[in-house]
């Protein structure tokens, strides 16, 4: 049965909506009842089931990692010979094999913290990341695309060969450029619309494997 949301003194029509989304939402449910710390976190575990480059053993690092979800998935996959370090600018609650550093990835210390903390290079870089919505689709296209080419410069700087690069972005346009210069740093780049991505979102996943170093 689905939940109805009664409309309540102060809640818009479009929170309203919202939250009866929220409420009717599988992965919502399904990532209550696993524990899991949000939706997000099967996205990750089916692109990861698809394509396999978080392995054992492997170190992961997580940009914008709050709530938490995919430190979870990624703890879970690289196993307790891996390291999993979340990095956010926001306090992330503490999760079982996971590190996190309150951080600002875009720091000019940042590089030098992380690869102190992690003792040397990643195997993996992630980001789930998303600017603040402006409500204006072209503007809040630009920001997000803006946080996946910094992403991307950062774990250029910070992968070991062969490594791995997962991170949001949206369509519209912008992101063959994107695309282009991935393409020099990684053997194979591909587009990735998980089942869990909402069908009338225009959210995307670039994954790129085998970073030239």
């Amino acid at each position: 049965m689905s939940v109805r949301v009664k409309t309540a003194k102060g809640r818009t029509t479009s929170s309203k909506a919202w939250l009866q989304r929220q409420l009717n939402d599988p992965y919502v449910i399904a990532a209550k009842d696993a524990g899991l710390r949000s939706r997000a976190a099967f996205k990750l575990i089916e692109i990861d089931d698809r394509y396999k480059f978080i392995k054992k053993g492997h170190k992961v690092l997580d940009l914008g990692a709050a709530p938490g979800g995919w430190c979870q998935v990624s703890a879970q996959r690289a196993g307790p010979k891996g390291t999993v370090l979340g990095v956010d600018l926001q306090e992330v609650d503490p999760l079982p094999g996971v590190e996190l550093m309150l951080l600002d990835f875009l720091a000019d210390d940042a590089i030098e913290r992380i690869l102190e903390r992690l003792d040397g290079k990643v195997n993996v870089v992630l980001s789930d990341m998303a600017a603040s919505s402006s409500g204006h689709r072209q503007t809040d296209h630009m920001k997000i695309m803006a946080l996946c080419e910094a992403a991307l410069e950062f774990a250029c700087q910070i992968t070991e060969p062969g490594g791995a690069f997962c991170a949001k972005v949206l369509q519209g346009g912008t992101e063959t450029a994107l695309l282009k210069e991935m393409r020099k740093h990684y053997e194979t780049v591909r587009h990735v619309k998980p089942e869990a991505s909402r069908k009338d979102s225009s959210e995307m996943y670039v994954l790129a494997t085998g970073f030239k170093g």
